[in-house]
């Protein structure tokens, strides 16, 4: 560490660099800062020594942070030539040894495996929207009565499966006290009661008011989320909002088809709906308005 010794004068850009640029714990350098810079060095390496796999690192730091410096860090050095030259003869030293070297391809092998980390998250959602469109069509061609009840379940499942594709954490249906709750998922520092409906008919005004008194009961960071499949009527939206605030948003049967069938990702859908909603005040903005089939 003579090197430090030769490119700091005064010990604070000295106990700087070591804390605040190489992860040297505060407490160890104190430990030693009434000695002098080389006394202090030779201290704390001999402690990073006894530290095991954690001190090693924070000396392996020290080492590649000394080899990124391209000036003499103290100004105050009195013999600037003998300052550069000891950080060549360290570089030089560490190139020879490797010791920059492993951690920049440890760096790269890191960005490599995080690269392919997503490539297999992507090839997994892949695999799972495609299952979720045979699910999907399969329930749209139900046709006795059995199947057309059952739907409504397997559509709050489905939205469940869709949701955790995109890696949103979601809670399929529960209950509290008397109220239904057919999902819920958190986005974005927002929470989202989610209510499904699969029926023939379209939501009233009064499905729309019972899942905002659902919403307004919790905390004032909830939202609601509105899925119909029979979609809205333009007038009961209108009546729903008229003179009022709204904090749920809807989604309709189109909504999904274009989400399922790869137009557009369930997080773009959802932030073109909740900026619509923020923005304009417009809750039913249907996504075939800005993407095409």
């Amino acid at each position: 560490m003579s090197v430090c010794g030769k490119i700091f004068w005064y010990k604070d850009p000295f106990r700087a660099f070591l804390i605040s640029t190489c992860g040297v714990p505060t407490d160890l350098y104190d430990r030693y800062s009434d000695e002098s810079k080389f006394k202090i060095a030779r201290n704390i390496l001999s402690d990073l020594d006894r530290m095991g796999d954690d001190g090693f690192l924070i000396e392996r730091k020290i080492v590649t942070e000394l080899c990124k410096l391209r000036n003499i860090p103290d100004d105050n050095v009195p013999d600037r030539k003998a300052a550069i030259e000891a950080l060549r003869w360290l570089k030089k030293l560490a190139a020879e040894q490797k010791l920059v070297a492993e951690k920049e391809q440890s760096e790269s092998e890191a960005k490599v495996n995080e690269a392919r980390r997503r490539q297999l998250a992507l090839a997994a959602r892949a695999q799972r929207m495609e299952q979720l469109r045979s699910e999907f069509a399969a329930m749209s061609m139900a046709t006795t009565v059995e199947e057309v009840q059952r739907r409504g379940y397997d559509l709050e499942e489905l939205l469940a499966q869709l949701f955790e594709a995109h890696e949103i954490n979601y809670r399929r249906p529960y209950r509290v006290k008397n109220e239904q709750i057919d999902g819920y998922f958190g986005y974005k520092g927002f929470d989202y009661l989610v209510e499904a409906k699969w029926r023939s008919s379209s939501p009233t005004e009064s499905d729309l008011a019972a899942l905002k008194r659902k919403v307004d009961k919790k905390l004032t960071s909830t939202r609601g989320l509105f899925f119909s499949m029979a979609g809205f009527r333009q007038e009961v939206v209108f009546e729903f909002t008229r003179g009022m605030s709204s904090n749920i948003i809807l989604m309709d049967g189109s909504d999904l088809i274009l989400i399922l069938e790869g137009h557009v990702s369930l997080l773009d859908g959802l932030e073109l709906k909740i900026q619509k909603a923020a923005q304009e005040g417009i809750i039913f903005f249907p996504l075939s308005q800005r993407f095409s089939m």
